[in-house]
């Protein structure tokens, strides 16, 4: 008789985080793992809690899609948002470095933000190609 064996996906699937869902993240509860979002990517940044958790340096970052703040450096809380809009080139290489070269070499990929997949309206965003996104391997998701 055959035996069936079924293999789990090698990363777990991806999740879609609302704004107040990723809010339960900001590493204010101990136990609980500390997100953060850049470029509508959610990260899973609990392995640097001394500088992501409570009372840390960057706690401010987490929780919410900080985008801007990481382009610009900033922890001002007007440029805690996704929204690039006004940015200098400078500080758009800046995003992509810090981006490519901390934030995906150091941090697992727990998911993405809603606001990257879907329009204000919550139509999907056409813009959206899954495989073109970091760590995502639709034949896994689906």
């Amino acid at each position: 008789e055959r035996e069936l064996r079924f293999r789990p996906p090698a990363e777990a699937p991806v999740r879609l985080f609302t704004e107040s869902e990723l809010a339960r993240y900001d590493g204010q509860q101990e136990g609980q793992p500390i997100y953060l979002a850049v470029k509508g990517v959610v990260f899973d940044v609990s392995s640097g809690k001394e500088f992501y958790g409570k009372g840390a340096p960057y706690n401010a970052l987490v929780g919410k899609d900080s985008t801007r703040g990481v382009a610009k450096m900033s922890l001002d809380p007007a440029d805690l948002t996704h929204d690039i809009t006004g940015l200098t080139e400078e500080e758009l290489k800046s995003l992509d470095d810090i981006f490519n070269n901390v934030y995906k070499v150091k941090y697992p990929i727990v998911g993405y933000t809603s606001r990257r997949i879907l329009n204000e309206d919550g139509s999907p965003n056409l813009d959206f190609k899954p495989e073109d996104q970091p760590h995502f391997n639709i034949k896994d998701e689906f």
